[in-house]
């Protein structure tokens, strides 16, 4: 049976967390295979609100296996108040989640050097959340990092711990001048941790492997989006992990060929959060009304999204990188009440014209956008579900944008619910010829 992927097409936040809720229905395990707590995927059932970090989507559903993949840096305080506070809410964990033994720990230190880093860069900073996810990476790229499996060994966590608080408060006192971490009160605080969560650490990339052999459907979820990738996305602007498909491998520890889909998430028009190159951005009223509209502000840190028009040199890239078979429109129904469209097809750079993405940071900053217009459809498409329901100009500007971008649309959002969406070919059925 095959594995979907669910990747973001543009720079993340582009509705990934409906998409998914709306697919768990249909799968047996979802697993998440990167990133942090800097991400957030806001989910709706009913009249309830689900803001999710770290936890996979799948776990609203009952009787979804989660999965909290090896790719995955994991903040256990985070982790544990994300646990409590749905806990509260009815969810139930005990028999559905589990962790890598082999995914890596999110500790004090690495917060404190985050922070103090992107102080040191002034106007110059990436734009993180400071939630040490980046320094948590770099140590696992330096093999000095803490896994989930030494966690659970007393001697092996207090060795590494020592060694790696060391080093790190001899940075924040002498090059960052920052407050140190006190070792003792990490090691305390982290036994606690691996008390509660012990039951939940296991061997994820083997169970992945025997439900995969066992003809279950697994959906594969990531965070951010292909322009955020550490590879692929628009360097050094980027996140500390690898968003697209590529990293549902790494990060589970599954092969390629069982890979079946790949779903692309595109939004109707671009948004992005943070620092970093965004050349169709709107600083006008067309932007704000696009950022109030879709409520753009940030799920994890609630910051004010920039607003653009949509682009195909980002989509076009976002296909051939991931090998997406098919894209789910999101919040097409923010464009209502607009006049016209716009749709960037090219950036014209020092007279030349450049029709595929650049890597080039100044042609990404400093190239002026090439549009086509299109009329809006001045019609409310809130809660359509069926595809021939939605006005004309509607049916139009999707076609439009996935043709310039290469790919075909399997799924179209017309509101937060699970009920607002348009299905036009259902997941887990396409299966590549081998």
């Amino acid at each position: 049976m095959p594995v979907l992927v669910v990747v973001g097409a543009q720079w993340g936040d582009e509705g990934k967390g409906k998409i998914i809720d709306l697919l768990t229905e249909r799968a047996d395990v979802v697993a998440r295979y990167q990133g942090g707590h800097n991400a957030g995927h806001t989910v709706v059932v009913g009249m309830n609100e689900f803001i999710l970090h770290l936890v996979p989507s799948g776990i609203l559903h009952k009787g979804k296996k989660c999965i909290i993949g090896n790719g995955v840096v994991v903040d256990p305080a985070a982790l544990l108040e994300e646990m409590d506070a749905m806990t509260k809410r009815g969810i139930k964990f005990d028999k559905n989640l589990l962790i890598s033994k082999n995914a890596h720990l999110i500790m004090p230190y690495h917060k404190a050097l985050d922070v103090a880093s992107e102080k040191l860069k002034g106007n110059k900073k990436i734009g993180t959340t400071g939630r040490g996810i980046g320094p948590a990476y770099a140590d696992k790229i330096n093999r000095k990092g803490i896994r989930m499996a030494d966690l659970l060994d007393e001697k092996t966590f207090r060795e590494k711990l020592s060694c790696n608080t060391g080093e790190a408060n001899f940075m924040l006192e002498r090059f960052y001048n920052a407050p140190l971490v006190n070792q003792d009160q990490v090691y305390d605080e982290y036994q606690g941790y691996a008390r509660r969560l012990k039951k939940y650490i296991a061997d994820t990339t083997l169970y992945l492997s025997e439900a995969i052999a066992g003809k279950k459907k697994v959906l594969a979820e990531g965070a951010q989006g292909t322009h955020l990738d550490v590879d692929h996305g628009t360097y050094p602007f980027v996140t500390s992990s690898s968003p697209t498909a590529g990293g549902a491998c790494t990060g589970l520890g599954i092969g390629p060929n069982t890979i079946t889909e790949v779903l692309g998430i595109v939004k109707a028009y671009t948004t992005r959060v943070g620092s970093g190159p965004f050349p169709t951005e709107l600083n006008d009223k067309t932007g704000e009304l696009l950022r109030e509209r879709g409520k753009e502000y940030g799920a994890t840190t609630g910051r004010a999204r920039r607003c653009g028009w949509a682009d195909t040199l980002i989509i076009r890239h976002a296909v051939r990188v991931n090998g997406m078979t098919s894209a789910a429109i999101t919040k097409l129904d923010v464009l209502d009440t607009l006049e016209e469209l716009k749709i960037c097809v090219g950036y014209k750079y020092k007279g030349k014209l450049y029709e595929e993405m650049p890597s080039e940071l100044a042609v990404l900053e400093q190239g002026v956008p090439q549009y086509i217009t299109m009329p809006g459809w001045k019609q409310t498409t809130i809660g359509i579900k069926k595809y021939e329901d939605l006005p004309k100009k509607a049916r139009t500007y999707v076609e439009k944008l996935c043709k310039l971008s290469g790919v075909k649309p399997s799924i179209v959002s017309t509101g937060p619910r699970r009920d607002e969406t348009i299905i036009l070919e259902r997941p887990f059925q396409t299966v590549k010829k081998r």
